[in-house]
């Protein structure tokens, strides 16, 4: 029987899903699963061997047989494809836009879905996602929806880039925000939206320690870990 709790922290690109999430399952000694790497990964993948990002069998197979893996150090997690490791590579702005549109995919999704609930083990998970909470873990104890701006998401997303040596136009990088979440949340399939019973949490103005405050004290509130 698994007994492992689960937090799962949904919402658009750029809401913090990736760094909160991180710094939660380190503070409680929790696994992390970030879903969004495997479909990044799965789009590489393609990019990689030529394969259409409209092609869903092949793309489906891709999946199924995806050599990855995720390498936990001290600060940061390294993430390995094919032997490889391709952690700032999955960041680009043409891998999340492929990897959007490989995520739209059914066959690619079904592939992927058994693959993300193996993250689960004891005492808990925090899973980052876009449909965690609606698909993945859908009796998760605690299921939070983080959000903010598209103009704040554009911003953080622009001094991510800058950080990493990268120059980009903040309008360039709004327009593609604002059509990545237009195409996530009309998908047909696992469409991203708040679970019925989640949270939703606009991070815009709150800073990151905060955020991660508020989810170690809702998580003490449900009695899934212990107070501090």
């Amino acid at each position: 029987m698994n007994d492992a709790k689960v937090l799962t922290l949904d919402g658009p690109g750029g809401a913090g899903k990736g760094t909160i999430s991180r710094l939660v399952a380190e503070r409680l000694g929790w696994h992390l699963l970030d879903s969004g790497a495997l479909y990044r990964l799965t789009a590489l993948a393609a990019l990689r061997h030529g394969v259409a990002l409209d092609d869903e069998l092949s793309l489906e197979r891709l999946a199924v047989e995806l050599d990855v893996a995720f390498l936990a150090e001290e600060d940061r997690t390294r993430v390995m494809l094919e032997g490889s490791e391709v952690g700032n590579d999955i960041r680009t702005e043409q891998v999340g836009d492929a990897a959007s549109r490989v995520a739209a995919l059914n066959g690619v999704r079904q592939a992927l879905l058994q693959r993300q609930r193996d993250f689960k083990k004891p005492p808990g998970l925090v899973a980052d996602g876009r449909d965690m909470g609606t698909v993945v873990f859908p009796d998760a104890e605690l299921k939070v929806f983080l959000t903010a701006s598209a103009e704040e998401r554009a911003r953080r997303r622009r001094l991510q880039l800058q950080e990493a040596g990268v120059d980009a136009s903040l309008s360039s990088l709004l327009k593609e925000i604002q059509a990545r979440d237009a195409r996530d949340m009309q998908r047909s399939v696992a469409p991203l939206k708040p679970a019925d019973d989640a949270i939703t949490l606009d991070t815009t103005s709150l800073k990151i320690p905060e955020v991660v405050e508020r989810l170690t004290e809702w998580l003490a509130e449900r009695g899934l870990v212990p107070e501090t």
